[in-house]
């Protein structure tokens, strides 16, 4: 008797003699009925251009950091007045665009003894801001319709997709100048986190790394910059004791670290430019420098600095000072291995490596071979980028901020100043 195989919709767990047994057995259609159709594809579903469907979730290049101890660089979080404080954060609410990492910098953050008295608020400094961004050209489309003032024309004819670019050139960073908000004068530059956390970490450009080298106020965290940030104060710590003799003043180590983002800077030649900026910068932020290099400082080897005294103390035998030149960020480092394998006669770097680091940093030369690198690598970024400043801000604003800091050279003002 034919028995007849009933095949329910469902898929049903079978066994593997069913299985077996089903591939060697042979069927043949049923006379009275048709073969069934094939099944019916579904027709392409058509792609608008007008509204794409979202691109699906890609994993970042970078892992995700976890949440960074509470304690984790507390001396970044340098303390400033409360109404200094609520005056920065309100100005940052202003913005609508998303913003993931902000701080502010310069004379008009920090109040210190000895900057001269404002008789009112025009002639206070320009507050500077530095804003850390995800996508630049979606922060400058958002940011353009919000406040559109904030760019010139040509800027807001041509777009965010030509701001973004020319924020690309050189450092990486576009300013917008001289905005009245909340009743103060700002400055603000838009750069991206990848852009910031790569200088902090390489000192590609030291344009970005050599600004929060000095003290700045964080407005907005960011647990992956917070990271390199103690990261590049380290290497300023590094570089600064290579360059310095066994014993010296804790304002030497400051001035030193201060005037890294100075070398080659090409605003340094200009006849209206304080010669005596550096030493005003640590005159009047002396204790914010402390607070943000000590326990850094103290934390390297060789290094004797009691929290009481205002002198260091530190280990200058070419052991010791291998061990700071071997951590130097990677930019500065292939630079100054590259000038004495030019220059100099030095172990061969293959033949025996820990012998070749310290034949170079018990040379006499090293601090003036780190000098000359350092130059390098300011002067182009910080070329392109003042070049780039009759761009973003205009010719009309380019010659007020000039005109200002002509009258600020002139007026010899002994204050901070902004980097």
């Amino acid at each position: 008797m034919l028995s007849t195989v009933v095949r329910h919709p469902r898929t049903l767990p079978v066994s593997a003699a069913l299985v077996r047994s089903l591939s060697t057995e042979t069927y043949s259609p049923t006379p009275d009925l048709p073969p069934p159709p094939p099944p019916r594809r579904p027709p392409p579903k058509s792609r608008s251009r007008l509204y794409p469907q979202p691109r699906p979730a890609v994993s970042h290049q970078h892992q995700a950091l976890p949440s960074l101890p509470p304690t984790f660089g507390r001396n970044q979080l340098l303390p400033v007045s409360n109404s200094t404080r609520a005056l920065l954060e309100s100005i940052v609410e202003q913005f609508d665009a998303p913003i993931r990492y902000a701080f502010a910098y310069g004379s008009g953050v920090f109040e210190q003894d000895g900057y001269p008295v404002k008789s009112s608020a025009a002639d206070s400094p320009m507050l500077d801001f530095m804003f850390a961004v995800t996508h630049p050209a979606h922060f400058h489309s958002i940011n353009m319709q919000q406040h559109p003032s904030h760019y010139t024309l040509h800027a807001r004819v041509l777009g965010s997709s030509y701001v973004s670019k020319v924020q690309e050139f050189g450092p990486g960073v576009w300013f917008n100048a001289f905005i009245p908000m909340a009743g103060v004068t700002i400055k603000y530059g838009v750069t991206t986190v990848d852009t910031l956390c790569s200088d902090l970490l390489n000192w590609r450009s030291l344009y970005l790394a050599g600004r929060m080298h000095k003290p700045l106020r964080i407005i907005k965290d960011d647990a992956r910059v917070r990271l390199t940030q103690q990261v590049n104060l380290t290497s300023a710590v590094r570089a600064a004791l290579l360059t310095l003799p066994a014993d010296f003043s804790e304002t030497q180590l400051f001035e030193r670290i201060a005037g890294i983002s100075y070398l080659g800077d090409p605003r340094m030649m200009l006849p209206a430019e304080n010669r005596g900026k550096v030493a005003n910068i640590v005159k009047n932020q002396a204790p914010q420098f402390k607070e943000l290099y000590h326990r850094l400082a103290v934390g390297l080897p060789g290094v004797h600095w009691p929290a009481h005294m205002s002198t260091i103390q530190q280990d200058t035998t070419p052991h010791a000072r291998a061990a700071h030149l071997k951590k130097l960020p990677s930019t500065l480092l292939t630079g100054v291995k590259n000038n004495y394998d030019r220059s100099y006669t030095t172990p061969s770097y293959e033949a025996d490596e820990s012998a070749y680091w310290i034949r170079l940093a018990g040379d006499e030369k090293l601090p003036a071979a780190l000098g000359q690198e350092l130059r390098r690598i300011v002067r182009y970024p910080a070329t392109v980028q003042t070049l780039k400043g009759i761009t973003s801000a205009g010719v009309g604003k380019s010659v007020r901020y000039g005109a200002a800091k002509v009258a600020k050279w002139w007026n010899g003002s002994n204050g901070s100043e902004s980097p």
